[in-house]
């Protein structure tokens, strides 16, 4: 995993506005919660910060105690499941990070952040199938969710060997990103390898 791209740009939506930043719904109702209609208490939103800060400063044990007992106390949203399953995977612990990140799916049903991060997590452990499936299933929600089109590129390229698949994954991604030039010496790499 990419620590500082990726950890910053989980953060960005996890912290945006505060608990509520991502798409959630709880476990046990027939539908999705609006996040932005979710009243959360003081003290979690307080500890979830708190935890926020301490994975930003790499300091994973502190994080993942407290956002244990932020998923306690609230359950209905996905970013604290997703900040959580980042600070076990960066602590060593994949077990518990896959765990978070399918508890974050549970909330909120293809969440692009905790999807990419599940899927990341499939293929640093070479699950290339799952974590295609996972990339798969989150685009067809979000398909301009661009870590997510920029992972399923390099799942494809480096790791499938699937050359047309990272083409229109990383051609897509230009679209939006068209400043990107490390994208872009790969698309012409790309291009190159197929003529």
């Amino acid at each position: 995993m990419i620590v500082s791209k990726r950890l910053l740009a989980g953060l960005a939506c996890l912290t945006a506005l505060l608990l509520s930043a991502c798409a959630s719904g709880p476990k046990s109702a027939s539908g999705p919660v609006d996040p932005m209609n979710v009243s959360v208490s003081g003290s979690v939103n307080r500890d979830f910060l708190q935890a926020v800060d301490y994975l930003q400063g790499e300091r994973y044990p502190e994080a993942i105690e407290l956002l244990q007992s932020v998923v306690e106390r609230e359950q209905r949203l996905s970013a604290p499941y997703v900040n959580l399953g980042i600070a076990h995977f960066k602590n060593g612990d994949e077990k518990h990070a896959e765990e978070s990140f399918l508890e974050a799916l549970r909330a909120a049903p293809f969440d692009p952040v905790a999807s990419n991060e599940l899927a990341v997590l499939y293929r640093h452990q070479g699950r290339f199938d799952e974590a295609r499936k996972t990339y798969s299933d989150a685009l067809a929600l979000h398909p301009d969710h661009l870590p997510l089109v920029k992972n399923l590129g390099i799942l494809c390229d480096l790791y499938l060997q699937d050359v047309h698949c990272a083409l229109a994954q990383f051609e897509r991604y230009l679209k939006y990103q068209p400043d990107d030039r490390k994208v872009a010496i790969w698309v012409a790499d790309l291009k190159r390898r197929t003529n």
